[in-house]
């Protein structure tokens, strides 16, 4: 391999699953043992002797006995990622359980090196190929040289300079070691390029910012793992189905004063709502009853124009689309325009950029304007909000309600239980009549009902 760049590739090539590949490795490294490992002797290709080579059946056999594991299946992933490598078909990277010639891969080009997939590599290798096969490359290799060719024509003299020189150093190798050196490296590519329509065995799905492997991943898991548990500490108590609901469970009972209670404009909010006020500027304004309250702090202090014109955006952003250009048209005139009755204060830039969007508007031309204002209320206007007797008042006179009681009650029996009971209690009855009763009945109706006979 060549000089390569000191800067790690993040994209889809560079995310090693460093725990599989190191139990790969021992799995490898067993089969290697010279007394318990796979037999290797020197076999002849053609006119040449491949020193070390193993074959499939050898090897899927070794892997049944020593690993008891499905030997077909665990040999072609040794193969799919590069620890094993077939001599003669290299195209198909699975095991087969024949006479097939294998070779170990040195462990330069084991996956665990994390050397980064560069295209300088490919492609100097795509052009010592060129010059060995003499431009007969297969036609996957042909595409690919051609693409690289016309994206890094820039450098392609150095790429052809690195491949020339490395053929001419290829050349004074002896032979079998200058075959076992191109089976190798043809490998390596052939696991990290495969051909079109072959599943590669480095293919980690879609493309990560950050290595998980690195420091980097782990402190942001961490970091984002001490927000979420802040979360849960902070929003138990408020949620119906973790903590006690007040004054009962509406999931539970069939007691809706919980709903009551909550209602979107409440006259009097509970004690627990308005604490959930303090959690955040975005708790405040999603709950209706505490929009009011901050509308009337803002009252008071000459600037409810802000919550005004956030209002209007949040109304155009989420309104019906025949009304959205008379809508921006209106928040123009009464929040933007030079003299407009509720003016608001921007920045010039901010209101350029509005300004200029409202030529052609759409459902989200003002949000510039609106997070310049959210940024502004959340900063400067919330924070003192909660430390005026607005909000003060509002918390002393919020309501604590006390939990309701219910007397427990045996739950009635279904229709069909009852239905089920009526017939057998009828069955029962029938059951313990007494028969002599009946037919002495019998007798006697009987009796009365034959005629009188007449004697003569």
């Amino acid at each position: 391999m060549t000089i390569r760049n000191t800067l790690r590739d993040h994209g889809q090539r560079y995310r090693p699953r460093m725990a599989c590949l190191k139990k790969v490795e021992k799995v490898v490294l067993e089969m290697q043992d010279p007394k318990t490992g796979v037999k290797s002797q020197p076999q002849r290709l053609v006119i040449t002797t491949i020193p070390h080579a193993i074959t499939g059946k050898d090897t899927q056999r070794q892997i049944d006995i020593h690993l008891h594991s499905k030997a077909k299946n665990l040999g072609t992933m040794l193969v799919a990622l590069g620890y094993i490598y077939p001599i003669q078909d290299h195209k198909r990277l699975v095991i087969k359980p024949d006479a097939s010639l294998y070779r170990f891969q040195t462990p330069y080009f084991w996956p665990a090196q994390q050397w980064p997939v560069e295209d300088t590599d490919y492609a100097i290798y795509l052009a010592k190929r060129n010059i060995r096969k003499k431009g007969l490359l297969e036609l996957h290799e042909q595409e690919q040289y051609n693409r690289l060719h016309k994206w890094m024509n820039h450098k392609w003299d150095f790429i052809v300079m690195q491949a020339k020189e490395q053929y001419r150093a290829a050349k004074e190798r002896k032979k079998p070691d200058r075959v076992v050196f191109e089976c190798q490296e043809r490998a390596y590519w052939v696991v990290h390029r495969p051909p079109p329509g072959t599943v590669s065995g480095m293919d980690y799905g879609l493309d990560r910012r950050i290595d998980p492997n690195g420091d980097e991943y782990i402190q942001d898991f961490l970091l984002f793992s001490g927000r979420l548990v802040k979360y849960c500490a902070t929003y138990k108590s408020h949620d119906p189905f973790l903590s006690r609901s007040f004054p009962s469970n509406p999931w539970l009972t069939d007691d809706a004063t919980y709903w009551t209670l909550n209602m979107p404009n409440v006259e009097m909010p509970t004690k627990m709502r308005v604490e959930r006020w303090t959690f955040s500027f975005g708790e405040l304004l999603s709950d209706p009853r505490g929009r009011n309250d901050f509308r009337l702090f803002l009252k008071k202090e000459f600037s409810g124009e802000n919550l005004a014109f956030w209002e209007g955006c949040e109304d155009l952003k989420w309104g019906a689309a025949a009304t959205m250009r008379e809508k921006a048209e209106q928040i123009y005139k009464t929040f933007l325009a030079r003299g407009a009755p509720r003016w608001i204060n921007i920045d010039g830039k901010t209101m350029e950029v509005t300004v200029k969007g409202l030529k052609h508007p759409h459902r989200y031309v003002l949000d510039p304007a609106q997070t310049h204002i959210y940024m502004l209320m959340k900063k400067d206007s919330y924070g003192r909000y909660l430390k005026s007797p607005v909000f003060k008042d509002t918390l002393k006179k919020a309501i604590c309600p006390e939990e309701h009681k219910f007397r427990t009650r045996r739950p009635s029996l279904s229709p069909i239980v009852l239905r089920q009971q009526e017939q057998e209690l009828k069955a029962k009855m029938a059951a313990s009549v007494d028969i002599t009763q009946v037919m002495s009945k019998l007798r006697t109706l009987t009796t009365k009902q034959q005629p009188p006979v007449l004697k003569n």
